[in-house]
């Protein structure tokens, strides 16, 4: 059996990787931004799954993955503000519904959108990710033409990790 300190309640560990991703964005990404406080919450082999119909979907392993998507992401987007987050915990498991806005780089735009993730946690730290986008059409056209997967550097997400 483990203790509560060894394995920090699952709403905890959510809690301070959401902070820490919003926080990544605003000040400006990577170079800007330390990654310590995202990496802290994710265990050695996590795995995030973005929606291939997204300029930064695929397939991202290792917190060095998860770097590299937020890396991906802060070139779209210059902030991610959660006006809502409702959370259903079952063990290791939760559902996650955010309710939030971004604002394009590029253009300025803001898109106010909602995304539905599962996460898997292990001793306490996000083992798995996977975000369901209610509407990737709307984050393409927030972003624009710009935002083509064909605009995604070279190397991809599953080029390294």
């Amino acid at each position: 059996m483990s203790t509560t300190s060894e394995h920090p309640p699952v709403r905890a560990v959510l809690d301070r990787f959401f902070g820490a991703e919003a926080a990544y964005l605003a000040a400006g990404g990577p170079g800007r931004a330390p990654f310590d406080d995202l990496a802290s919450c994710l265990t050695p082999d996590v795995t995030l799954v973005q929606a291939d119909g997204l300029p930064y979907g695929g397939v991202y392993r290792g917190p060095d993955g998860v770097e590299r998507f937020m890396a991906e992401m802060s070139r779209y987007w210059t902030s991610l503000d959660f006006l809502e987050q409702r959370f259903v915990i079952d063990g290791d498991t939760a559902v996650v519904f955010n309710r939030g806005t971004l604002t394009a780089r590029g253009s300025g735009r803001r898109l106010e959108t909602a995304v539905m993730q599962l996460m898997t946690l292990r001793g306490g730290r996000i083992a798995d990710i996977r975000p369901f986008y209610w509407d990737t059409l709307a984050v393409a056209r927030t972003l624009g033409p710009d935002a083509s997967r064909a605009s995604r550097s070279p190397g991809g997400p599953e080029a390294a990790g």
